[in-house]
């Protein structure tokens, strides 16, 4: 059941507003609460007088999408979805003449990204190391007037708990939603002394600088293992730039699998040169460990102050914040936690181009709170000598995504075959190699946590700003 906010109750205006509507759904949305809040404050400023002049608040517009597989001639792009995810690593590439046709699909560090079809009002904050990409035309950018307002105080307030529901109020559509630049352009964006908002702004700031070392960290962990590991030509693989294979003669066929694509040629080079260096197998390493699927088991909501934990699936798990459902641990079995270095690998699904099968996300820190559904693989590693965040570099790599892919089977959602999985060769670079590497994963993990504790910080000052300026 859900009460209204006894620090903003419904007053007897509201309901003259609403021609006396005495049930409660307008005045539980969020939206109607959080604008009559905004309007007791001393001062407000729409959206649009704070935004680039002109074309402070936009879209890119239909484009023709041609892609292609270098980053020589294309531009990473993001969708609707991918500007939610915390690695950036997988983003497919669009040709750069289509940007050049259309440049107002870049975007550009500082901005605010909002999404405006199907999903409305999910926002991400354009990081350093993201400047100069292209965005769908489904993502509006809100470009803040420099001598106006500070991006970041823009962004904080817009992912609020008063900007969002607004923001969804605004979307019209009865299929699909969406909502157009005209629909937020008097959106009330509170002002508050220059120093409050320039600490919220560099909160998130700092947020945004260490979710790109984060990126960083991880990329470079992964380059370190294949370089330590005398792997470097498989560090750029160029997957969609190899032959396909059509056709190729197998030998070794067993009782395991009779599916072509198990015994993919493509897949079979990357094995070979895996299995031509010192190795150890992903079964023998996880054998005192876990390497399986998590129980099924029935989902009981509760309520997150009530000691519900959060249930994290499959596309939210590689988001920068999960969006899953709250549920009662105490009626669910053991298995659904995930201990500190677990790596969990998305194992169920249809393997298109875009989907997240077979790829790989770390757990610790504050992930560990959370729980998951049986959809992903556990990988736990069972030898000390081999921890979790070294195997993490090596499973979030082209080359072991593109060996899980062709150990998937089943007709509709699929899996990834038990035997097979087992036998992937894991690189053994030396021991000291081993440590560094998982160090520089552990610290990029680090960032992480601590830009959802800044941001978290910047959310509860504006808060704190906006309720005691409405006393």
């Amino acid at each position: 059941m859900k009460l209204a906010n006894t620090d903003n109750p419904v007053r007897a205006g509201w309901l003259l507003e609403q021609s006396a509507r005495l049930d409660a759904a307008p005045y539980l949305s969020g939206a109607y609460e959080a604008r009559k809040l905004l309007e007791r404050l001393p001062r407000t400023e729409p959206l649009k007088e704070v935004t680039r002049r002109g074309n402070g608040i936009f879209h890119a517009g239909r484009v023709s999408r041609r892609w292609v597989s270098s980053p020589e001639h294309g531009v990473p792009f993001f969708s609707s979805t991918d500007i939610l995810e915390s690695d950036f690593s997988f983003l497919p590439y669009i040709a750069r003449s289509v940007v050049k046709e259309n440049p107002r699909l870049t975007i550009e560090q500082g901005w605010t990204l909002i999404t405006r079809s199907g999903t409305i009002g999910r926002i991400s904050y354009v990081r350093p190391d993201v400047d100069g990409y292209a965005c769908s035309e489904d993502v509006l950018r809100v470009v803040p007037r420099s001598n106006k307002i500070l991006s970041g105080y823009l962004n904080a307030f817009l992912q609020s708990r008063y900007g969002i529901p607004i923001i969804v109020s605004q979307a019209s559509g009865s299929i699909v939603q969406h909502i157009e630049p005209s629909h937020i352009a008097d959106l009330p964006v509170p002002r508050f002394e220059s120093d409050v908002e320039e600490r919220i702004h560099e909160l998130i700031q700092s947020a945004a600088n260490l979710r790109a070392e984060f990126q960083s960290g991880v990329r470079a962990a992964t380059a370190d293992l294949f370089k330590s590991a005398g792997l470097a030509d498989l560090a750029d693989l160029r997957w969609h730039e190899k032959p396909r294979a059509l056709g190729f003669p197998v030998e070794g066929v067993n009782a395991n699998s009779i599916r072509a694509s198990n015994y993919d040629a493509r897949t079979g080079r990357i094995m070979s040169i895996l299995k031509s260096i010192p190795h150890r197998t992903l079964g023998d390493i996880c054998e005192a460990g876990k390497l399986g699927s998590g129980s099924r088991f029935k989902r009981i909501e509760a309520d997150p102050n009530h000691g519900a934990a959060l249930l994290v699936g499959q596309k939210d798990g590689f988001w920068m914040r999960p969006e899953g459902r709250w549920i009662n641990p105490a009626r669910a079995p053991r298995e659904i936690f995930a201990d500190d270095e677990s790596v969990m690998i998305a194992s169920q699904g249809l393997p298109g181009e875009s989907a997240l099968i077979c790829r790989a996300a770390f757990v610790t820190g504050n992930w560990t709170e959370y729980v998951y559904t049986q959809h992903f693989l556990r990988v736990v590693s069972g030898q000390p000598e081999f921890p979790g965040a070294y195997l993490f570099a090596f499973l979030r790599s082209e080359a072991a995504f593109r060996c899980l892919r062709s150990m998937l089977v089943g007709t509709g959602p699929q899996d990834i075959h038990p035997v097979l999985r087992a036998e992937l060769p894991i690189p053994l670079c030396t021991p000291a190699d081993r440590e560094r590497i998982a160090n520089t994963v552990r610290s990029a993990y680090r960032d992480r946590d601590e830009a959802d504790r800044l941001e978290d910080e910047a959310l509860r000052l504006l808060d704190e700003a906006v309720r005691d300026a409405a006393r």
